[in-house]
Parts: structure tokens; sequence; C-alpha cells
């Protein structure tokens, strides 16, 4: 049944955008109860959804993913069937997406008599909150981080706090990890199988199939694909009408496939980079370097390359990285597959070669094969204001071989943030080729990156610290690479991390 409404709620109801009508029975688990979406609209995110029930230790900071008051609990099934619980925002999960889906939220972990969750009495006995405003949230990534085995920094470095220094709340964390994990209801629901799917809200389609998902373009051409929800959730997250119909692909089991092969990766468009941090890491450097500043983990754990592709934006984090390992990007559509050389792909601002009626599949990423007398250089960079959760000022992947001598054989500059679209520097690039990477090499390698692009001046950074960044974000990558070959004059880019 759902749940009762809110007797003194005091909120204005929302009033649907989109037609309520639905096409099978519409339910999922919430704190382990049916709960019936009957008349609900698909857009209206989860967060606001919550606080209309009066559940309200859901809280609101941002709405827009970026501080970790509005964190819930996921369960989801992993590749191996397994189900595993993650922490995500629910200010970016929009109702639609929830159908057969289970949620826990931080009203689900009283226990008998009102007794405290062992994550609840950690904070409380190391003075973990202050004003409490955002301890439910903290609450949530440290209960998913319990059962997941993972209570080090990453599982709350999407949560903000104004008031503690956060010390104390890490002190909570490290207490729990030296705790064995309690055979609690928690720890029993994940040896159970996810649920199944029931049902949709009209208007929001969640396929199976890629077959399925193309078939469903055909049907409903004005409908927009949608992923993680990471970024046309902000838009939903906002009230803005995005479209008149949505086709989710976050169901779809042949998206979330991860094939590891000795000379390529193929990554499936629709696998949340949460899991390519542990299934992938050790693979390539300059994606295990991306990733965690790519943004939180809750953004990470519903976040896929396939949605970076799509966007196609110009700050897109991981796109850069493409462009520097040479990427082959997967499309399918009612004509079939295509692939398409990741150089080939960007046209103009979020501009692409794909067709509105194809999906990203999948990428291929080819594993750099070197001689004994090689060396393989690769590494990212990300300048932001906030470095952990914001968008890029510049990002910046470099991959090179060199020979025994350290010339180049081999050279690949990408950047995101410097033009309209994600670049490499390939003048700069032929320039490298067969020379030393000594001082004079990359002194004057600096000068051609400061020419290279055209960027923008915007709120977070003018044009000429653009293009300074280019320059000292390769100095900085030679000199941290190969320490002592060349000692040019800017080697270290303020705010970089690595």
């Amino acid at each position: 049944m759902g749940l009762p409404p809110a007797a003194h709620h005091r909120a204005k109801p929302r009033a649907p955008r989109y037609s309520l009508a639905m096409t099978k029975p519409c339910t999922f688990q919430l704190n382990r109860r049916p709960v019936d979406l009957a008349g609900s609209d698909p857009t209206e995110s989860l967060l606001r959804w919550l606080r209309r029930q009066q559940l309200a230790g859901t809280k609101e900071g941002c709405a827009d993913g970026d501080c970790g008051a509005c964190t819930v609990a996921l369960l989801q099934a992993d590749a191996d069937g397994t189900t595993r619980m993650t922490a995500v925002n629910s200010c970016l999960l929009p109702l639609g997406a929830l159908p057969g889906r289970e949620v826990l939220t931080v009203e689900a972990l009283r226990g008998p008599g009102g007794s405290l969750h062992p994550v609840q009495q950690a904070l409380v006995d190391c003075a973990g909150s202050q004003c409490g405003y955002c301890t439910p949230g903290f609450v949530m990534s440290l209960f998913a981080g319990y059962y997941g085995g993972d209570l080090g920094d990453a599982a709350i470095e999407g949560n903000l706090c104004r008031c503690t220094g956060y010390r104390p709340i890490r002190d909570a964390a490290a207490a729990l990890a030296r705790q064995p994990v309690v055979d609690d209801a928690f720890a029993a629901r994940l040896r159970e199988p996810v649920t199944t799917p029931a049902g949709e809200l009209a208007g929001y389609h969640s396929p199976t199939t890629i077959a399925d998902a193309i078939a469903l373009k055909q049907q409903v051409p004005q409908a927009v694909w949608i992923g993680g929800a990471t970024d046309l959730g902000v838009e939903l997250s906002h009230g803005r009408r995005v479209a008149t119909a949505f086709i989710a692909l976050d169901r779809i089991a042949e998206l979330q496939a991860l094939d590891i092969a000795d000379d390529a990766v193929r990554i499936g468009a629709g696998l949340p980079l949460s899991q390519l941090e542990t299934r992938l890491a050790g693979v390539f450097p300059a994606l295990d370097q991306m990733l965690p500043w790519f943004a939180a983990r809750q953004v990470r754990n519903r976040a896929t390359f396939g949605g970076n592709l799509g966007t196609a934006s110009p700050i897109g984090d991981l796109l850069p990285v493409l462009l520097a390992l040479d990427a082959t990007v997967h499309l399918h559509g009612p004509a079939g597959g295509r692939d398409i050389a990741i150089t080939d792909y960007f046209h103009d601002y979020r501009k692409t070669a794909r067709q509105p009626d194809e999906l990203v599949v999948a990428v291929t990423v080819p594993r750099t094969a070197t001689a004994p007398a090689q060396t393989h250089l690769s590494a990212s960079y990300k300048v932001a204001k906030r470095q952990t959760d914001d968008i890029s000022i510049v990002a910046a992947v470099f991959d090179l071989v060199l020979d025994a001598a350290h010339r180049v054989e081999r050279a690949r500059l990408a950047y995101g943030g410097v033009a309209a679209t994600p670049r490499r520097a390939v003048n700069v690039e032929a320039y490298l080729l067969g020379r030393r990477l000594d001082a004079d090499t990359v002194n004057a390698a600096q000068d051609l990156l400061r020419d290279a692009f055209t960027p923008l001046d915007d709120h977070r950074a003018g044009a000429d610290y653009r293009r300074a960044l280019c320059a000292g974000l390769f100095a900085k990558f030679v000199a941290t690479h190969l320490p002592g070959a060349a000692k040019s004059d800017a080697t270290r880019a303020p705010g970089a991390a690595a």
C-alpha cells in the first residue's frame, strides 16, 4: 500500500507536467514497504516526493547533486547477480526510475525501541554532528559504505558539512571500520536478489534490451535518452521541462558489460563509473587518476561513459581520457551498429556524429603495448575551483611513449574546457614526435600549447589562465614522470589534481 498522506503537510501539491496514466501497476519498495506511485509525475525528484510524504530526514541542500544532504541508499544488482547497496543523490533520481527498485532512507535505520544503527551510534560517540542538517546524508553515505566494506574518505566525499570540520565524521568512519559488520536485517537483505521491475509511469519508458530501446525511439521519436540522470536529473530537479517523454537506459544489462582483453577493453556505455574504479583499476592510469575527481561517489554510482558521450560537453571530464587513449565509440540505431573513432565523434558544441535515433552502446579503449626499451607515460589532471564534484576549468590527459633516450615515439595531449569540444593539441603532438624530452623541447611545447586553443573567459576562469594551464600541466606531467629530464620554467600548475 502507499504511504498515508500527511495531515498537516503545508507544501502545495506539485502540478503534474506529464500524463499520469500508467501502463501497469507501478510500485517500488521504500524502507521495505511497497509504495504505489499512481498519480506521480515521473520527472519529480525522489527528494521532493519524500519531503511531500513528510519523510523529512532526507534534506534538500543544493538540489544539484553537490552537497549530499539528500543521500539515500539504492539497492541494485551487481554484474554477478549479487545485491549491493549504493549511496545516491535523491535530488537527481526521478520517480520514473523507481518502479521495481528499492530505496532506504534514514528513517529505515531506527531499530527496536528506537535504538540507533551502529553508523548513527558512531557519529554520536564521535560528536560527528553539530547543527545536524547534513547529518542524515552522512549517515546514509556511511551506511552504504558500512555494508559495502568501504568506509574510507571516498565514502563521504560527496557530503558537505559546514560545522564539524569533518574530523569527527572521519573518526566515526574509522571506528566503524574497526568493528565487525552486524548481521542484521540489512545484511540479510543483501543476501537476497534484487526485486524485478514492475510497471512504468507514462512518458518514462524503461526497456531492458538495446533492441527494445531502439524500437521505442522509433515509436516515440520525441523521447530523449536518459541514463544515470546525473546530468538531466539536475534540470528535472529544478522543474525544467526537458522533454515530453524519456527512454531510460539504466536497466539494460547489455549496456553494463565490461570485457577486458589483452589488447583492448570494451566498456558498456551504461556501466556506472564507481564500478569501473574497482573492476578496471590499474589498467589505464589516466582513467584511474581522473575518476576520483570526476564527481562525488553518489554521482559516480549512477554516472556513465555513455552519459558523458551523449551530452558531449566540452568540460566532460572523461572525454579527454578517451581522446588521449584513442578510443572507439560504438553506436547502434535502426540501421544497425557502427563504429566511430573518438577523433571523429565531436563536431561542434554538444554536437556529435551520433544521430538522434542512435544510442551509444560501448566504447573500446586499446591497451598500449610497449617494447622493453620503451617507456609509457600516462596521466590526467583536473583544475577546478572545488576539486571534487565541480566542473573543470581545464582537464588535461597526456599519453606518451618514449624510447630509451626519452625521444617521443607516440604523443597524445588532450584537453577539456579550452574549446567548443574536447580537443587534442595535434600540432604540439606532431612537434614532439622524434624529439627528446629535454628542457628545450618542453619549453617549446609550452609556447605552442599557449597558442593551441582559444578558450573563453567565464565566471570560472579567464582565457589567459586556461592557456597558461594548458602549458603548465604538460610541464608538470613531464617533471613528475621524468624528474630531472627537463627543467622547464613552469613545472607546476596551481590547483591541479592528478
